[in-house]
């Protein structure tokens, strides 16, 4: 079962969550990928059998439902190792943030909303970071 709980008129609701708003990317497509992206993209690094990356996935489709402007790819380390390499990626779930087709930060969040929208906006204010 994929949703969210939300409170609506003090009674929680189960909303249903569109897992599919995550794009895969592989090393063949990646760079392509987001390069032709606008606006803002969140790359989420996961892996099969990792129960955090599930839960920031429902998170980000949650939070996507909401900032429908927002794109999301996601990225299977076990599949796309090269690319797991070149992000130096050591611990899963690992997220990285990109501005109009490119990169900005690796961004840190805490696995709420409110934490990642704050993380987001924090990270938009500072200068890009050097793509890896």
């Amino acid at each position: 079962r994929h949703g969210a709980l939300q409170e609506r008129q003090g009674k929680a609701v189960l909303l249903k969550i569109d897992m599919g708003a995550f794009t895969p990317l592989d090393e063949f497509g990646f760079h392509h990928a987001l390069a032709g992206t606008h606006g803002l993209a969140l790359v989420m690094f996961t892996g099969a059998g990792c129960s955090s990356c599930r839960a920031w996935k429902r998170l980000l489709a949650a939070y996507r439902a909401q900032h429908p402007e927002l794109a999301l790819f996601e990225v299977d380390a076990g599949h796309a190792q090269a690319l797991a390499r070149e992000f130096s990626v050591f611990h899963l779930p690992a997220l990285f943030l990109y501005r109009d087709g490119h990169f900005h930060c690796a961004l840190q969040a805490e696995a709420h909303p409110d934490k990642l929208r704050a993380a987001i906006e924090a990270a938009l204010a500072t200068a890009a970071q050097e793509a890896p």
